[in-house]
């Protein structure tokens, strides 16, 4: 292919990169992508790399979709943007309508973010606005999970429970404590979809609600299944229990579903495929096939109506963005979600997921593989660390399979595959062929 005509900077000086490691990029280059269409990026210079990812965990229906770049195209010339602060415009009142189609029944409230990030916080807002409105205001404690990842606000890294995250920003907010994750089992190594040991470390919630009292602690937020952290798949009866509990003692469950939602488990949401609702539920991500920012968060309709009906005259809820509800990213969510629907993008990822377990499980025997793990079109790999070097085998297994022609995410020492939902068998056998290649090239 030719040669792609995109400006090329004269500086990568300006651009301070979010989550990498600036030093390194700035001084190999060779890693850039300038267009993408379908299943792939395509660097400057034209090479192809066969996105394994879908791009981060959001470009769903894959790349170039000519129905969502229309859709904003057209919105960008009828209303390029309109506040939502005691205003309107009738595409974002569309766009939560659309959304609020494929939640689980009785989450029909959506409040507008321009991100993931955006959607933890808010959802943890909303969790200490309907216990006050109610009349519990001392129920102020958010419980999070360690490995969880819930974006990069205060709220969401606080809860959050990856140490690198955390550790450069000192105490974060008061009144939060964490569930052990569900990672590590030996029973567990290499199991297909939900493994069957470990629901019982739900239980971990009744010691926290033991040490600081049920009337203290305002809501849990887990993810599903958690991703970034390196796809840890919930055990067998976990999401359940978890469940049980907090109705126990009335703490409201908060799904992050930034990963999970739209298709990724062959489902519209994580909650229908795991079979747990949650009274809050995030999003982002794949609610526009991240053709422009946008999050979501869809509540209980009893919450929405305690904090609306327990308000008095003027704003019940002192919260929102300049951008939340933007025309053009409400433009890109109705048309993304159209083709969720026309070309049943969870259904295709059912389709193939029996196809994408094998391929996953087909490298358990490659060198310093110490277990593979999947459910829906999410994989993880994990690798045996290099001696005094965290990180640094997965690292290069990135390297090397970019350099061959696909995209892989690394966390650690796993990699975490999520390719997009219009994947086939060609597609799969390319992905895992070049990734079990450079795995072996990494062995020592």
């Amino acid at each position: 292919m030719n040669e792609i005509s995109v400006p090329r900077p004269n500086s990568l000086d300006a651009f301070w990169m979010p989550f990498s490691d600036n030093r390194y990029f700035k001084g190999d280059t060779s890693r850039m992508l300038a267009r993408a269409e379908g299943m792939s990026y395509f660097t400057p210079e034209g090479r192809e790399i066969l996105d394994g990812t879908a791009g981060l965990w959001c470009c769903n229906a894959g790349h170039g979709r000519r129905e969502i770049t229309e859709a904003i195209q057209r919105q960008a010339a009828i209303l390029d943007f309109a506040p939502t602060f005691q205003l309107g415009h009738p595409i974002a009142f569309e766009a939560a309508a659309r959304v609020a189609e494929l939640t689980p029944e009785g989450l029909d409230r959506v409040f507008f973010t321009n991100s993931g990030s955006e959607s933890a916080d808010t959802a943890l807002k909303i969790a200490l606005a309907y216990h006050k409105a109610r009349g519990e205001g001392t129920r102020v404690r958010l419980i999070g999970r360690e490995r969880g990842y819930h974006g990069v606000g205060f709220g969401g890294m606080s809860v959050g429970g990856i140490g690198p995250n955390r550790k450069q920003f000192g105490a974060l907010l008061p009144y939060v404590d964490h569930l052990p994750h569900t990672h590590g089992l030996k029973e567990n190594l290499f199991a297909r979809g939900q493994p069957q040991h470990g629901a019982t470390l739900a239980d971990a919630l009744e010691n926290l609600v033991a040490l600081h009292g049920a009337e203290t602690i305002a809501a849990v937020m887990v993810e599903p299944v958690a991703g970034s952290t390196g796809v840890l798949v919930p055990p067998v009866g976990y999401l359940q229990r978890l469940r049980e509990i907090c109705d126990r003692h009335g703490i409201l469950l908060i799904f992050d579903e930034v990963i999970t939602g739209f298709g990724r488990l062959g489902t519209h949401f994580g909650a229908e495929r795991l079979g747990v609702t949650p009274d809050i539920m995030t999003m982002a991500k794949g609610l526009t096939n991240a053709a422009v920012p946008m999050g979501a968060v869809a509540v209980r309709n009893g919450i929405y109506d305690a904090i609306v009906d327990a308000a008095g005259p003027g704003i019940e809820f002192f919260h929102g963005y300049t951008y939340s509800g933007h025309p053009l990213a409400a433009a890109a969510a109705i048309a993304t979600l159209e083709l969720h629907k026309t070309e049943d993008l969870p259904g295709r990822a059912r389709a193939i997921e029996p196809y994408w377990q094998e391929a996953v499980h087909s490298l358990r025997d490659a060198p310093n593989v110490i277990d593979t793990r999947d459910i829906g079109l999410i994989g993880g790999i994990e690798l045996a660390p290099r001696p005094g070097k965290p990180g640094a085998r997965a690292t290069a297994v990135f390297r090397r399979c970019f350099d061959a022609g696909v995209l892989v995410r690394v966390t650690g020492d796993i990699v975490a595959l999520s390719p997009p939902l219009i994947v086939e068998r060609p597609h799969v056998d390319r992905i895992i062929g070049t990734l079990a290649e450079a795995i072996r090239a990494e062995a020592a």
